[in-house]
């Protein structure tokens, strides 16, 4: 009899804990599901809203030509944007989803005793941006394979952290704004550069271009605040966000 008073009290006690840790784990899916929601997808996009805003389909390796094109320059005016980083030669640097490294090692070429961490996902691009590192003998670039949540940089590391045409890519822009809140140094910064959304005429997809108003809002819910608005570039925001 006493055994079988202790096999069911251990029985009981086993019970508690699953429903205990189902109800944490339910807990947990209910907190992250306050953070976005979900619709079906439009034909650009991947069916997950942020804030208001779906999230766009990420543009994979196949499209590393277009990243490479020869009319880039003319149609972006990319010189003007490095330039007007103002950066000193001992800069830290992040560029989170680097892609072929366009901007990384342009920007490395202007920090000579700085560093750039070119952050990517896929393991083409990282590949390709390993090999151009080698091709040209750079000794500024880190290649940095980041997840979909963490650019994976130490903290309090980097004295600007920029994002070319990727943010409305970010399947967890709240986690990844929180990641690099942490690995930014007391004053760095986060620079985005988006197709701007508030024209029309621009000939890029919808889901791919971002308002003024709108990264307010999504950089503004992750403690960082405008510090300032560049309208120089031909087709882009140049947008440059500190702590609050």
């Amino acid at each position: 009899m006493l055994c079988m008073k202790i096999y069911f009290r251990f029985f009981a006690l086993g019970l508690m804990c699953i429903f205990q840790s189902a109800a944490a784990n339910t807990s947990i899916k209910h907190f992250s599901d306050t953070i976005y929601t979900y619709q079906k997808k439009s034909y650009d996009g991947i069916g997950k809203y942020y804030l208001g805003r779906e999230i766009s389909y990420v543009m994979g390796a196949a499209g590393s030509d277009w990243l490479e094109r020869d009319t880039r320059q003319e149609e972006e005016n990319t010189k003007l944007a490095i330039q007007k980083m103002n950066l000193p030669k001992n800069a830290v640097v992040a560029d989170i989803g680097a892609g072929t490294g366009y901007y990384s090692f342009k920007i490395a070429a202007k920090i000579p005793k700085g560093k750039v961490y070119a952050v990517d996902v896929q393991d083409e691009l990282l590949y390709f941006l390993a090999q151009k590192k080698q091709a040209i003998r750079d000794t500024v670039v880190s290649v940095i394979k980041g997840s979909e949540k963490s650019p994976n940089l130490p903290a309090n590391s980097i004295d600007l952290a920029i994002m070319v045409d990727v943010y409305h890519e970010l399947e967890y822009p709240h986690e990844m704004l929180q990641s690099l809140k942490t690995a930014l140094k007391k004053d760095g910064k986060i620079l985005l550069i988006e197709y701007r959304g508030e024209d029309p005429t621009i000939p890029i997809k919808a889901l791919h271009k971002t308002t003024v108003e709108q990264l307010k809002k999504e950089l503004g819910a992750n403690g960082f605040e405008l510090s300032y608005r560049g309208d120089f570039l031909p087709i882009q925001h140049f947008l440059l966000f500190g702590k609050k």
